[in-house]
């Protein structure tokens, strides 16, 4: 499982070959990272940075037994190569990023925990990977509500909590309620494309996200 290397020793398991990553241009004066755990969105925030002309780094590959060392030093050399990232391992690694890339932004995508966890369980439950279980230390979140919800909300308040002092640096995003360019374009200070903001999951997919998850804690629906 995941330790705050800020504090941890250098854990590693067995030693393993480690996929190479191609360079890419980077085109921003600044860098912006993704660090909300996956499910809240990131993919439509990759779709919009996108958008405003940012290249963001390749799908993070793993082959084998997580050895922290070694990711977080192959994390750190891709980041430096693109404008921006997002999804695993990045939500995990914002204190070394922050450490290596001074005046970066970073943008934290939330939703609500229930509704994170329908759309986890929903597609991911009945697999595990090794990457999910270096970050909860259970690869299957099915059967692993409590372990799951409890280390996304640690993880979304360890993040607020880092850069208390510094709310320019943060972005709190929640793309599945609604929010996009008036928030995104201001913290990144880009101007507003002319074109709508390229939400990933249909509105009405999240109400109907949002009235599983209200069944699931006992409360009857609006409808």
């Amino acid at each position: 499982m995941w330790r705050d290397r800020s504090t941890a020793g250098n854990q590693g398991g067995r030693r393993h070959a480690e996929p190479k990553h191609e360079a890419h241009e980077t085109l921003k004066d600044r860098k912006v990272f993704g660090i909300g755990f996956h499910k809240t969105g990131t993919s439509t925030l990759k779709s919009a940075a996108s958008m405003l002309g940012y290249a963001f780094a390749p799908r993070f590959l793993v082959e084998g037994e997580i050895n922290e060392v070694n990711l977080v030093a192959r994390a750190l050399e891709m980041a430096a190569t693109v404008d921006a990232v997002q999804d695993n391992p990045w939500p995990l690694l914002f204190r070394e990023l922050d450490r290596e890339f001074p005046g970066s932004r970073f943008i934290l995508t939330i939703r609500d925990t229930d509704e994170w966890w329908v759309s986890l369980l929903k597609h991911f439950g009945g697999r595990t990977t090794e990457m999910r279980t270096w970050i909860y230390g259970i690869g299957d979140p099915k059967g692993h509500e409590s372990l799951y919800k409890e280390r996304y909300e640690a993880h979304n308040a360890a993040v607020i909590d880092y850069f208390a002092d510094r709310p320019d640096d943060l972005l709190v995003f929640s793309i599945t309620d609604g929010e996009g360019w008036d928030r995104l374009c201001p913290f990144l200070d880009e101007p507003t494309p002319d074109a709508p903001f390229p939400h990933r999951r249909p509105r009405r997919n999240v109400g109907i996200a949002r009235r599983i998850a209200r069944r699931m804690r006992g409360v009857p629906s609006t409808r």
